[in-house]
């Protein structure tokens, strides 16, 4: 299973091959992702071969999480990732590998600096 954590709260859970990976980023598909932690944002980003990409704030016990990012209509090159979410800014995503071991990805910044280390 792959999940989305914040302030331990699981945002999104998945299995494996429901998640898309691109661009060091993983998009959780829509069903996976519990809504009441999501509040609509008015942000609004363009990306050259995605398109038009909109937020939600992942809100948790009062505290906010920016910019978790949706593309609606993309682009013809990353339809695949319609409707799906990707966090970053702090939210963990962590799964577990066929050999039982945890991994985990961490993003810091909106430009997805990130980070793949074992767990577990």
């Amino acid at each position: 299973m792959v999940k989305a954590v914040w302030n331990g709260k699981v945002i999104a859970e998945a299995k494996k091959d429901e998640v898309i990976l691109l661009e060091g980023n993983v998009y959780f598909p829509p069903e996976a992702v519990r809504r009441e932690f999501l509040q609509k944002s008015d942000t609004h980003t363009t990306c050259p071969w995605k398109g038009e990409a909109g937020y939600y704030h992942v809100v948790v016990d009062g505290e906010i999480n920016e910019d978790a990012r949706f593309y609606t209509e993309p682009k013809e090159a990353a339809k695949v990732i319609k409707g799906y979410l990707a966090f970053w800014r702090g939210i963990e995503v962590v799964w577990d590998d066929e050999n039982g071991g945890v991994w985990g990805c961490g993003y810091w910044n909106r430009w997805g600096s990130s980070a793949v280390y074992k767990l577990a």
